[in-house]
């Protein structure tokens, strides 16, 4: 049985998470400044030293601290003292950086297949008609066998299914111009914002994720976004792409002693902004079913009333830090947090909750059987790894160690949809300019006979024995002009079905 996880003191009191109850989800929350980065950062180690590999998105280059050891800091060596704790030793977590754009870690690709047309459609604010459209254009794709590697394949995709919309409509529902063009529009969005380093290949491979570094430790995965979250929805949506990849990809494990995965969802409330019911159905089925393959998921943001209801009902785990009551809406989350927890009859939680300093919290986790255990109001256990970002050359150190080292970093382009459409557009242009030149041909020929019919009849008045032993010119001319003709019209098909395989 793994070690359970101490996270915060209060007082004699040791609160701990347990690991095999890790999967049951959390959530972290708090107003700015009230010390959710250090708990973050606090819990992810603690999963690491229990061989626990964890993802985070770091949004703001702090959580990068991890790949560095602490130490040297004196506000956590007084912390530790009023916590009545021996000094901690310095140490840097087994860490792996990534990067949708490759710079500040390894390129993290998804292929636009993989995507699927729910992300998709809202990464391309699409509407319920047009998110339809799109469907239907990835069920022709499948049909077709037409890969869909990135958003070039995307657009030459929608050419096709504009072009062929009548017979499509027959068979996969309707299509209309308009709708093809919104979403086209959105692909041009797109690629304007610089989405496009989302798609291609190498594509991420998930298992990467889940590695054990050979001390034990489980890698902690940290997706560089400072860039990407200035683009909310591709952050939101790309995150949520690797929870359903997770999903749909992972075997059932029931209850496991301790978590595959630990997965981190900073700055939540992006991930349900705006969402399409549709899609928010799926996320809550993810998110519920999902404790099966072993997955804990932690969801951080400010205010518990950003994740949905439905969601939140399923986050056993729980870390509030201080609110603020300045509008009615903080109000009104106050009061919903006080509901939450199972009460203290030593404080009032909703008043508690307003005046906690920085790094105490109300704490609650899940107990042995299962159900939250009474909230205490408690101080945070700092983290061995240092608080506070690290330099580029340390970042750099990191990534060249990498077990993953070199793996993502040149681009793969291989035949995919784009290059199979444009190979069969070229072979339709061989194919009509092989029937042009035919019926040409034939026009010609039928002149020709027209020609050696009136020749025949004018040599049949004036033949003499000597001229009808002679080759006819006319003859001559047509069996140089067929042969010419065919030699021609074959090195036209041939070129055409050579091109077409070279593509």
């Amino acid at each position: 049985m793994a070690e359970p996880l101490l996270i915060a003191r209060s007082g004699d009191l040791d609160l701990c998470l347990l690991p095999e109850m890790a999967n049951r989800h959390g959530v972290v929350t708090g107003a700015t400044g009230t010390g959710k980065t250090v708990t973050i950062q606090s819990i992810i180690e603690k999963f690491s030293e229990n061989g626990v590999p964890v993802f985070v998105a770091d949004i703001k280059g702090d959580v990068a601290g991890l790949a560095a050891s602490g130490g040297g800091n004196s506000r956590v060596d007084d912390r530790l003292e009023m916590l009545g704790l021996p000094p901690l030793e310095p140490v840097a977590a087994p860490v792996m950086f990534w990067d949708v754009y490759g710079e500040l870690g390894h390129p993290v690709r998804a292929t636009i297949s993989e995507m699927g047309p729910l992300l998709l459609a809202r990464l391309l604010s699409l509407n319920d008609t047009q998110t339809g459209v799109l469907q239907v254009a990835f069920a022709y794709a499948d049909d077709q066998k037409l890969p869909l590697v990135d958003l070039q394949d995307l657009r030459a995709l929608l050419n096709e299914v504009g072009e062929n919309r009548k017979s499509i409509t027959v068979d996969y529902g309707a299509v209309s111009t308009q709708s093809i063009g919104a979403i086209q529009r959105g692909v041009l969005t797109l690629e304007q914002s610089g989405a496009s380093s989302l798609f291609g290949e190498p594509a991420l491979d998930l298992n990467d994720f889940i590695r054990i570094a050979p001390d034990g430790r489980g890698y902690i995965n940290i997706l560089a976004a400072e860039r990407l979250f200035h683009e909310p929805l591709a952050y939101g949506t790309f995150l949520l792409w690797m929870l359903s990849e997770l999903f749909e990809n992972l075997p059932e494990v029931g209850d496991p002693d301790k978590p595959i995965l630990a997965f981190f969802f900073d700055e939540a409330h992006l991930l349900f902004d705006n969402m399409p019911k549709a899609l928010g159905d799926r996320i809550q089925q993810v998110v519920r079913l999902i404790r099966s393959k072993g997955i804990g998921v932690y969801f951080i943001t400010q205010m518990p009333i950003d994740i949905p209801d439905v969601v939140l009902g399923q986050l056993g785990n729980r870390v509030q830090h201080a609110l603020r009551a300045y509008t009615p809406r903080d109000q009104k989350s106050i009061r919903a947090v006080a509901e939450t927890f199972r009460p203290n009859e030593a404080f009032d939680t909703q008043e508690v909750v307003t005046l906690l300093g920085v790094g105490e919290a109300l704490v609650s986790f899940l107990d042995e059987s299962g159900a939250p255990s009474v909230v205490e109001r408690a101080f945070i256990i700092p983290p061995r790894s240092r608080i506070g970002p690290i330099s580029a050359e340390e970042r750099g150190a990191v990534m060249a160690a990498s077990p993953v080292a070199g793996k993502y970093d040149v681009r793969i382009e291989r035949e995919s949809a784009y290059e199979i459409l444009q190979g069969r557009i070229a072979q339709a242009d061989v194919e009509a300019e092989a029937e042009r030149q035919r019926q040409e041909f034939e026009k010609e020929r039928a002149q020709l006979e027209k020609e050696r019919e009136k020749l025949e009849r004018e040599a049949a008045k004036r033949s003499t024995s000597k001229s009808s032993k002679k080759k006819d010119p006319l003859d001559e001319f047509l069996g140089d002009a067929a042969s010419t003709f065919g030699r021609e019209i074959g090195r036209a098909l041939s070129r055409g079905i050579l091109g077409s395989l070279k593509r």
